[in-house]
């Protein structure tokens, strides 16, 4: 480093002195600088936006920061009995080796921590300042909450919201003039996930934002009637139905909208191809958010299926079984740390998503960690002992039908859904799309009324799960008794079960 340019670990030590490291009382905490101010004097040292300092600059800060929650969350007693064997009061993580021993959270331990007496608190609730935020989930009927200091949480909203506009809207919005910012998601019933896009998407510089909340043909018109490009969010879902919403609008309308952002999964290739057709200059890029962590990960790039994490807002991990880092390019389980999290933390929360970890973005640009979506946790086909990847079980049978049939499944298909008959050693892959006599007739007429199971048979081998160690072949999924089907449904067909909010999961298991 230079005379002018401090070492970044001195500096966060500088940033972060002992007394605020370690904090004496539940009264320290509330008294601690946020985070976010620390990121801000990071920015004046170096004379640059936090997210596009170099990865070593920013692990020095952010290393200091998970040494302080360690020791913060041993002023409870709850956390103080999870971190009991992971090591010695005091001191704290120094390394992201250290840190990987930190024992990981699911949702039990979040209802545990979070709900009902919520011992996790660091602060009372009686200190008042908090929000609670509660998410139904995918699979979910009953709402799993999880407590936010408000102080903090508001700087989340910023830090996402700067990092949001600077790296996936501003370049598909001229500079001039007004521009728009909707989204469809509403809260429902306590589950809090408008609120929480919602307070991202209103920190985004120099937009006009709009919660629209479920919208009508009607309401979508004169939503895009406004002057000025235009950027919507919503679950995959909700952007997918925006192809036929927006059949009656004017050409002036549908070419103002430039970016969809959506949530919750996977949007079909069917899905996106009808929206281009309708809507001639949109790109559409993912935003993954989980209610317990508002933006985990953003598609900077329509060409690329990585997500970037926000630089600074958390620690996002992919990890083996053990909580250990994959390397890059391997596959594991997303876990995340909130970083500005002083009264209510919660560490190593794995969120129920398999991701592959890719190499960090490097600048000029975002210096980011990044992965890409491989399915939810729960997206696995038991077939006797072993599991395979739902999610990749689709691409291998796509493919090989593909080859066999005059079908393309992303093509036609609306959605599916694998429907897994325990009992019955059954599983159906359902398929809704607009003509099923026609895409019946035709499949069958190649492969005959038997050859979908030959090619799941072929094409499962190549799905076996990252959760089992053996091997898969054809000749031991015959074994198995099972038997595999491909059925063509109407679309929103009710066989396709679906959440109270409209999710599709990949997977349903029925006795």
């Amino acid at each position: 480093m230079s005379r002018t340019t401090p070492d970044p670990r001195t500096l966060a030590a500088k940033l972060i002195p002992e007394e605020e490291l370690a904090p004496a009382s539940v009264e320290a905490v509330t008294g601690l600088p946020s985070f976010a101010s620390k990121m801000r004097e990071f920015e004046r040292a170096y004379r640059t936006p936090y997210s596009e300092l170099p990865h070593e600059t920013q692990d020095a800060l952010v290393l200091r920061r998970l040494r302080q929650l360690v020791n913060t969350v041993r002023l409870n007693p709850a956390w103080r009995e999870r971190l009991r064997a992971w090591g010695p009061d005091g001191g704290g993580p120094i390394t992201y080796e250290d840190w990987q021993a930190v024992p990981m959270a699911d949702k039990n331990v979040q209802r545990d921590l979070y709900m009902e007496g919520r011992p996790g608190l660091v602060v009372p609730l009686d200190h008042g300042g908090f929000e609670v935020v509660a998410s139904g989930g995918t699979s979910g009927g009953a709402p799993l909450e999880v407590v936010y200091a408000l102080r903090e949480l508001h700087d989340t909203y910023r830090v996402a919201g700067r990092f949001l506009g600077a790296y996936q809207l501003d370049r598909h919005f001229p500079a001039d003039g007004p521009k728009w910012l909707f989204t469809t998601l509403a809260d429902y019933q306590m589950w809090s996930s408008g609120t929480m896009v919602g307070g991202v998407l209103q920190h985004v510089p120099g937009v006009n934002y709009i919660g629209a909340g479920p919208v009508t043909a009607g309401v979508l018109e004169h939503m895009f009637s406004y002057p000025g490009p235009k950027a919507l969010m919503g679950i995959s879902a909700g952007i997918a139905i925006l192809a036929d919403l927006g059949q009656g609008l004017k050409r002036e309308a549908r070419e103002s909208f430039r970016v969809a952002l959506y949530g919750s999964g996977v949007l079909a290739h069917r899905k996106r191809a009808e929206l281009k057709a309708l809507y001639p200059n949109l790109t559409i890029l993912s935003y993954f958010a989980a209610t317990q962590a508002e933006t985990v990960g953003l598609q900077l790039e329509e060409s690329s299926p990585c997500l970037s994490a926000v630089p600074g807002l958390h620690l996002v991990e992919i990890v083996d079984e053990q909580g250990r880092w994959v390397r890059d390019d391997e596959e594991g389980e997303l876990v995340v740390t909130r970083l500005h999290a002083h009264e209510a933390p919660l560490l190593r929360l794995k969120l129920g998503d398999r991701m592959i970890r890719r190499p960090r973005l490097g600048g000029p640009g975002p210096r980011a960690e990044r992965f890409e979506f491989a399915g939810r946790t729960g997206d696995v086909l038991h077939i006797a002992d072993s599991q395979y990847s739902a999610a990749r079980a689709y691409v291998a049978v796509r493919e090989d039908l593909r080859l066999v049939a005059p079908v393309d499944l992303d093509e036609v298909a609306h959605e599916v859904q694998f429907v897994n008959q325990r009992e019955e050693r059954s599983i159906t892959l359902l398929a809704a799309v607009d003509d099923v006599a026609a895409l019946t007739y035709a499949t069958e007429a190649a492969i005959g009324p038997y050859g979908a199971h030959h090619v799941f048979v072929n094409a499962l081998p190549r799905s076996l799960s990252l959760f089992n160690q053996g091997e898969a072949n054809p000749a031991s999924i015959e074994k198995t008794g099972y038997r595999f089907h491909l059925r063509f449904v109407p679309r929103s067909s009710p066989e396709i079960e679906r959440t109270n909010v409209g999710k599709v999961p990949l997977v349903r298991d029925r006795g």
